[in-house]
């Protein structure tokens, strides 16, 4: 399923200064990393612009990262002048104008440490809430679009916020925020992967595959697993950690 201009147009309305985001986090089913939250954020002066803009990212076949390969992925990022390896966190990154649209990004990160202190779900939803917070413009109407079926808390109360079930395969801009949280973690993961080489994490991210598991069970559990997760908290008491 891929996202239609349609369901972006149907959220918003006609007006000045409007301004629309959406949001989506990766990392919630890996046994190790932290999770990724990316929230890009599009501002126009119109509705014919944002039409014109969901055409544009809807026509580089935006869709829920995971349906997408690594390749197309990158392809999309390319596309839109957003370099990989520039990916950073906890700065405002602006994308080349694209079809009269203020186009921007802010990635935030939880790491596996505090996921540990405050669970998944708050750590999901917090990296959530900083990704908008970080491109929050004050004193404009914005739309805040979550991928899910819960809303952060920590969201200024004159945002109009919706959680939208499926979101990265229904709008575009979700859709674009789900490819940059997967490609900066998985980037991410790669370099971990040269840090602790036992595990493989360049080529699973973490998530709990069968390799991942023998892994730990030969070489115990590293500093960026997740220790209340099945599949690494059997290892905690064994490894003395």
């Amino acid at each position: 399923m891929y996202p239609s201009i349609e369901f972006d147009l149907g959220q918003i309305e006609e007006t000045s200064n409007f301004i629309i985001a959406g949001c989506d986090e990766v990392g919630r089913g890996p046994l190790a990393g932290p999770v990724v939250a990316c929230t890009v954020q599009a501002e126009s002066k119109g509705l014919s612009d944002y039409e014109d803009l969901f055409l544009c990212l809807c026509d580089l076949g935006l869709t829920d990262s995971k349906k997408l390969t690594k390749i197309k992925r990158q392809d999309i990022l390319t596309a839109l002048n957003i370099d990989l390896h520039k990916l950073s966190t906890g700065k405002k990154n602006c994308v080349n104008q694209l079809r009269n649209i203020k186009l921007s990004f802010f990635i935030s990160q939880v790491s596996a440490e505090k996921i540990e202190k405050i669970n998944i779900l708050n750590a999901s939803l917090e990296a959530m809430a900083n990704s908008f917070n970080g491109v929050f413009l004050k004193n404009n109407k914005t739309l805040f679009l979550i991928d899910g079926n819960k809303l952060p808390s920590d969201i200024p109360s004159l945002v109009d916020s919706k959680a939208i079930v499926k979101g990265d395969s229904k709008s575009a801009v979700i859709a674009l925020a789900s490819v940059i949280a997967k490609e900066y973690r998985d980037n991410l993961m790669i370099g971990y992967a040269k840090k602790y080489p036992n595990y493989g994490f360049e080529q699973h991210s973490g998530y709990p595959t069968l390799k991942h598991r023998l892994a730990i069970e030969k070489w115990g559990i590293s500093p960026i697993h997740r220790k209340s997760f099945k599949g690494v908290k059997e290892y905690v008491s064994r490894d003395g950690q």
